[in-house]
């Protein structure tokens, strides 16, 4: 079995360890657990890993987070993927920080990178796993907010988001969505 696992984000250092990149923080956890290297391929960081039995594709996309579909459906295509063997992982201003919600389906909740991906596969059902980023900011503020770093005392918890990330990636390609 083969799974593409795409964690979203922004590329350049100038958003590194932001709240809108908790997606290329979850797939750089993995790669650092596997001892694996990326490589630049088209759209996209890349690389594959063996998981309990199961191939993961794991990519972040080149192509900033409101193209992400570009990158999602090419490597889809690439790897002959359907839609439900996809795991896109991102932030979400809705949860409070931390919470997870994996979900084989949904609409985008105004976040535009997901409205990208669904307007390139032309559907909204593929998995989804949203981690909480919280909405502490001022209105018109939203893009500052997703932007910025995380504050002294998220950072404090972070690492135990992205370990408990990690596990639900682990869990939609081995146990499978349907049965979490």
């Amino acid at each position: 079995m083969k799974y593409l696992i795409v964690g979203l984000g922004n590329i350049g250092e100038q958003y590194r360890d932001t709240r809108h990149n908790i997606g290329f923080m979850v797939i750089e956890k993995i790669l650092a657990e596997k001892e694996t290297k990326v490589e630049l391929v088209r759209h996209a960081y890349k690389a594959t890993v063996k998981h309990k039995g199961r191939q993961l594709v794991l990519i972040m996309p080149t192509t900033y987070m409101n193209l992400s579909g570009k990158a999602v459906r090419h490597h889809m295509k690439e790897e002959k993927l359907t839609p439900d063997k996809v795991l896109i992982i991102t932030d979400d201003l809705a949860l409070p920080f931390g919470r997870l919600k994996l979900r084989p389906k949904g609409s985008a909740g105004g976040h535009n990178g997901l409205k990208d991906i669904e307007e390139k596969l032309n559907t909204r059902e593929y998995p989804r796993l949203r981690i909480g980023i919280d909405d502490n900011y001022s209105k018109g503020r939203q893009v500052d907010y997703v932007l910025a770093p995380f504050t002294e005392d998220e950072m404090a918890g972070i690492d135990e988001v992205i370990d408990r990330s990690v596990k639900g990636g682990d869990a939609f390609a081995t146990i499978g969505i349907d049965k979490l």
